[in-house]
């Protein structure tokens, strides 16, 4: 069963969602639907649809928009880079002078390690490379420190010296709560093959839980919710947010470092809020798609998951626009269209001729002229910013010629993009399990793992979590932020069951803290 997803043009996304509905075609079909080709003749196109494929609808029953447009654009701060810039600058360079001064390796790890989690390490990028490139990773002995070098150094075989002879380890690092909790986020950086990770895994995780009832209340806290997120897969805004509290409490925390994490978590705040405001309507799709979910703060989400820092506005921005399209086009997929309609809205995208939008019932058309539009908008910024024609990419499909170079960049990143994606899709299938079954969409991967192995609903769910687990554990060590940001934002969402289906939960308290409430400043 293939389970990548490409996120690279809104043809592919729209077929993405086609092929999530070929278990609705019927087996005649399949070897023209692989080839990517239309399963309906080409008059099918131009034919009209009858009353009641119109009237006939089915709907998700979706709750209703609990960010009301209004209360976004209400959306306001006391802050702003105009009037704290200086306040910032100062901050910064006192923060530098932490790093550049003299101090035991131990504690420079750790203050690396505190920037990264309160989100400020991203000033700090120069420095950090060279503090880091002066770093032995075989000097120190004791486990947390060991763990915190290889979380930062990524140095696997420095655990060896933790081992007994019989080749495990050994059991007098049982009892401390530090170091172990150090290793278990360490272990999560493993790839395939590094059989002492997962050993170290399943060492802590095994230890830590033995001694949650003996945890104080705020070392409970931390290592609850690292077994049940571990770092590595954490959202670094949201983690940003979270940290500040937990760093806020700590005896030997440096407060020079956590004003500047309150600041700037509040500036890049203010950029987010203008970000959101005024955007939307441009798309047209909140009046005339009723069926789909208007659902801009959530999906403001995605994008900010994905690449959280100031200087990435206009990204923010395109991959909203662009998760907001995906959205419109995924319920009409997934709950709008009937089987007709969404054939010869395939066929029209992979002709992508504007012409043939006449032909397309008023929805779908609103749909595809906003694809167009977001294409078009996309391929002019590039143009137009770094001189690239980007527009031969969006169409390869179609036998556009491509340079040997394009082709072998493409095929060098496309493992990332694989294992990312997969992360997403399955994670997405897991949150949305029940719910779409209820209403009977199209089977998502957890009912395909049921019927093709013949087992139960438990252990099919069992099978994909360990899917996702391989997949974490197959993605490049070179591995693109944003890529991994993505499969991050996902698990996230997906975390506790369907976040956007159902986001009056865990999605709503994490927009409200990223996006209304500032951190006070005293």
């Amino acid at each position: 069963m293939e389970l990548a997803i490409s996120y690279s043009t809104p043809s592919c996304l729209t077929t993405l969602n086609y092929e999530r509905s070929a278990l609705a075609v019927t087996r005649k079909h399949t070897k023209l639907y692989k080839q990517g080709l239309s399963v309906l003749p080409f008059f099918m196109i131009v034919s009209k649809f009858n009353d009641t494929q119109l009237n006939s609808r089915r709907s998700a029953n979706y709750h209703p928009n609990i960010w009301d447009h209004k209360l976004i654009e209400s959306f306001t701060t006391p802050y702003s880079y105009e009037i704290h810039a200086t306040r910032l600058e100062g901050l910064k360079e006192d923060v530098k002078t932490l790093l550049t001064s003299p101090k035991d390796s131990s504690v420079l790890l750790k203050l690396i390690d505190s920037m990264q989690r309160l989100g400020v390490a991203y000033h700090f990028e120069k420095e950090i490379k060279d503090v880091i490139g002066i770093q032995n990773p075989n000097v120190t002995s004791d486990l947390y420190t060991t763990a915190l070098q290889f979380r930062i150094l990524r140095e696997h075989d420095v655990f060896k010296k933790f081992k007994s002879r019989d080749g495990r380890f050994v059991a007098s690092l049982s009892k401390d709560v530090e170091g172990l909790l150090s290793l278990y986020e360490a272990s999560h950086l493993g790839m395939h093959g590094e059989n002492i990770l997962e050993e170290a895994r399943d060492f802590s995780m095994k230890n830590l839980n033995s001694l949650m009832g003996k945890l104080d209340s705020n070392s409970a806290k931390q290592v609850k919710q690292s077994l049940e997120i571990p770092l590595h897969w954490r959202v670094p805004r949201v983690e940003a947010r979270n940290f500040i509290d937990v760093y806020q409490k700590d005896n030997k925390r440096n407060l020079t470092l956590l004003e500047l994490a309150k600041l700037d978590y509040n500036l890049v705040q203010s950029v987010h809020q203008r970000e959101i405001k005024d955007w939307w309507r441009d798309l047209g799709l909140t009046e005339k798609l009723t069926f789909s979910r208007d659902w801009l703060m959530e999906n403001y989400f995605w994008a900010m998951g994905i690449v959280s820092e100031p200087q990435f506005s206009q990204c923010r921005t395109s991959l909203t626009k662009f998760i907001c399209i995906l959205t419109a086009i995924d319920d009409m997929y997934d709950i709008y269209g009937s089987l007709d309609e969404l054939e010869c809205f395939t066929e029209a995208v992979n002709r992508w001729e504007m012409t043939i939008m006449v032909d397309l019932p008023e929805n779908m058309q609103i749909c595809y002229d906003a694809m167009h539009k977001f294409v078009n908008e996309i391929v002019g910024d590039v143009s137009k910013d770094h001189g690239l024609n980007t527009f031969p990419y969006v169409i390869e499909e179609r036998g556009c010629t491509l340079t040997k170079t394009s082709l072998d960049c493409f095929k060098n990143g496309s493992e990332l993009i694989h294992w990312s994606s997969l992360i997403t899709r399955l994670s997405d299938d897991l949150g949305t399990y029940e719910a779409e079954s209820k209403r009977g969409d199209v089977a998502k991967s957890t009912l395909c793992y049921i019927v093709r192995e013949g087992i139960s609903e438990v252990q099919a769910k069992h099978c994909i979590k360990e899917l996702i687990k391989s997949a974490k554990n197959s993605l490049p060590r070179s591995i693109v932020t944003m890529s991994l940001n993505m499969a991050r934002t996902a698990k996230c969402i997906f975390q506790h069951g369907d976040g956007i289906g159902t986001s009056t939960g865990a999605i709503k308290d994490h927009l409200t803290s990223l996006l209304v409430k500032e951190i006070p400043i005293d």
